[in-house]
């Protein structure tokens, strides 16, 4: 071979890889996000002290588990300062935390090199999400990044995943089929309050797993700017979902219908954040939301004790909208209200398809048949797992405002400063009741091991949860898992005994019925799976695109058999 032709080869086989590598190396460079610069890194330096089986404190800075199983924790300084105390305080927890986040993922895309291209698509649509995040709360994040375990590099560089991890709500968005978000709120005041005074209550709806909902911490931000407020959060998370600052304004999140994204804003977490600590009143909380670019939909309902009322900001990544109800109750489900919305083609079509509807309407009906509310009926409501005219849904749907899957659930009554906050599992636990005045006044004195919590007006865990039929929905929840491996692989056959004991743990609920359906078809007994959909269609179903589906593997079956 001839010099010239050795070139050309080399050209050949050399240019590729060489596109390949700047493309490697530009890919590296845009999706990197840099660490913000602190000049004051001493936060870093500070020792965390264990005087109790589950008592640490650094400094003021407070972290303990209580007997009810939640763990509560009090944080104070600057944003860098605050991230630094809560990441060591909690450091074991974060890795649980992040593990559990982790496997959900592996459970949802199983396929490996699926995941990894997931993983390079999310780092190249989240770059620049720095952008549109304030500097304290990049700072924030930045403290807590660095108690974030060295097993889960894989996924990416400690700061760049825990930046990536305030964004979950958000992608959640686009995952709404596997159930992560569909939350219940409801508020009333006036004549339909025990009171008269603003009472709230809400469910979190967002499941990512059991052992992701574990380690729940109610939190008590003491930050150097704005107000004093609490969370109801997980370990490394310093987004608001749930919560309610010193001056008794609340903030809860409830996903809308939104389109894929396109591009990286701000997370809507970190927004509820930005207005529970500085605003005071509904008008402050909307004008901050104007001022935030955000990449889904959402509805944050705010609560107001200096107002004495509530309202809803309606956010999509091209308009905002303020709404206020025209009565003494606002519920928000999952679709919004607005007259900004009203023509809004995928707000009509997420009310003509998804449960959203289903959940307000029951919620109208059981505060209607409630009277006056307090705390107690409060609970009780967002407990409820029935449909509207008391009809029996079966466990676990999605028209129920109880659909147990709750990461928690609270209730406000922001005139008293007080909150109530579910114990596990769901909401059924005891509702543990905490004076946020008490709390940020006795929680940084404290020494050892003491209850802040004002006991005596918790609300008594539900009864279902000693109830032979929760016993048999936690084996339905076992058992379908059992059944549909069965179902993917059809070559293996599952004992009739175990189907028959499944269909019989929760037979109510039509998904219990399409699960078999399922199984009976991948193992081509059609007949059968014809009778099961059928059992299915009878019974009250989530959605529309559920319902069409199950008819679409009936008529399927059908044919089959003829």
């Amino acid at each position: 071979m001839t010099k010239k032709s050795k070139i050309k080869v080399a050209l050949f086989i050399g240019i590729p890889f060489l596109g390949i590598g700047i493309f490697i190396l530009w890919f590296n460079i845009a999706t990197r996000i840099t660490p913000p610069i602190i000049e004051n890194r001493s936060a870093l330096e500070w020792e965390r002290k264990q005087t109790g089986d589950n008592f640490f404190s650094i400094g003021k800075n407070k972290l303990q588990k209580s007997e009810s199983g939640l763990w509560e924790m009090y944080v104070e300084g600057n944003g860098f300062e605050r991230g630094a105390a809560f990441g060591k305080l909690t450091k074991e927890l974060i890795y649980e935390q992040e593990k559990a986040f982790i496997d959900q993922i592996k459970i949802l895309v199983p396929n490996e090199s699926y995941l990894k291209s997931l993983k390079y698509l999310l780092a190249f649509f989240n770059r620049g999400m720095d952008n549109y995040i304030p500097e304290e709360y990049l700072n924030e994040i930045y403290g807590i990044s660095f108690s974030h375990p060295d097993t889960f590099d894989f996924v990416g560089e400690k700061y760049n995943r825990v930046l990536n991890y305030h964004a979950a709500h958000d992608i959640g968005h686009a995952m709404r089929q596997y159930m992560l978000v569909g939350c219940t709120s409801f508020s009333v005041n006036g004549k339909l309050s025990e009171d008269s005074s603003l009472i709230i209550g809400r469910n979190f709806d967002f499941y990512v797993g059991d052992d992701f909902a574990k380690n729940k911490i109610v939190a008590f931000f003491n930050p150097d700017s704005g107000h004093k407020f609490m969370t109801v959060t997980w370990p490394g998370f310093i987004g608001a979902v749930s919560g309610m600052n010193e001056h008794g304004l609340t903030v809860t999140l409830n996903a809308a219908a939104s389109a894929p994204p396109t591009s990286t804003k701000t997370p809507i977490a970190l927004l509820a954040r930005e207005i529970l600590q500085y605003a005071s009143t509904i008008d402050e909380a909307f004008a901050i939301a104007q001022q935030r670019e955000t990449f889904v939909s959402e509805t944050i309902m705010i609560g107001s004790a200096k107002d004495n009322k509530t309202a809803l900001i309606e956010k999509s990544p091209k308009k905002t909208a303020l709404f206020y109800s025209e009565t003494e109750k606002t519920i928000c489900s999952n679709h919004y209200q607005s007259a900004v919305f009203a023509e809004d083609n995928m707000n009509l079509e997420n009310i003509r398809t998804s449960d959203s509807p289903y959940r307000f309407q029951r919620t109208e009906e059981l505060i209607f048949l409630s009277e006056k509310l307090n705390p107690e009926k409060t609970a009780a409501i967002l407990r409820n797992q029935k449909g509207t005219g008391e009809t029996e849904l079966g466990y676990g749907n999605q028209k129920s405002i109880n659909q147990l899957i709750a990461h928690h659930s609270v209730i406000f009554k922001p005139s008293e400063r007080k909150v109530w906050v579910s114990s596990s599992p769901y909401q059924l636990g005891e509702f543990i009741c905490y004076d946020l005045r008490k709390v940020f006044a006795e929680f940084p004195e404290l020494t050892e091991k003491t209850r802040i919590s004002t006991d005596e007006e918790n609300i008594p865990a539900d009864p279902f949860l000693h109830a032979s039929a929760y016993r048999g929905y936690e084996h339905f929840r076992k058992l379908k898992n059992y059944i549909q491996w069965f179902t993917a692989h059809a070559e293996f056959e599952l004992p009739e005994h175990v189907l028959t004991a499944f269909e019989g743990s929760n037979p109510k609920f039509y998904h219990t019925h399409e699960v078999l359906g399922n199984y009976h078809k991948a193992h081509k007994n059609y007949q059968v799976a014809e009778r099961y959909y059928n059992n299915a269609l009878a019974l009250e179903i989530a959605t529309l695109t559920e319902k069409e589906n199950i008819e679409k593997q009936r008529e399927y079956c059908r044919k089959k058999v003829k």
